[in-house]
């Protein structure tokens, strides 16, 4: 198997894993809140949902992984941000840096 299509499939399970989490995780529901963005919570958690089935679905259409990537990366610098703004260890902003180098190496491979 592929290895772009092997990092496509973890970054979209996981951010459909992630979106879902955002709408019944109690623990998540108190992250949002502790990261100041409890009333963005549903907007955000769908984010991650539309990111990670536009990534899903851009395994049929090539068109839509490139678009899901990017904005998955911009999301995840937005996450690494807020964390950074609120003073989070350094340990739980690796998450979000994560996901922002993967989703970016998957927007790249997809446009060159």
């Amino acid at each position: 198997m592929d290895i772009n299509i092997v990092i496509t499939l973890f970054s979209s399970i996981s951010f459909i894993i992630y979106g879902v989490g955002s709408f019944t995780s109690k623990k998540m529901i108190s992250e949002f809140e502790r990261w100041g963005y409890k009333n963005q919570r549903q907007l955000i958690g769908s984010f991650q949902l539309i990111g990670g089935a536009g990534l899903l679905a851009g395994l049929n259409y090539s068109i839509l992984i490139p678009i899901a990537s990017f904005l998955l990366s911009v999301l995840m610098i937005g996450a690494i941000l807020v964390r950074i703004q609120i003073k989070d260890k350094f340990v739980n902003v690796l998450p979000a840096t994560f996901y922002a180098i993967l989703n970016f190496i998957i927007f790249y491979t997809s446009v060159i």
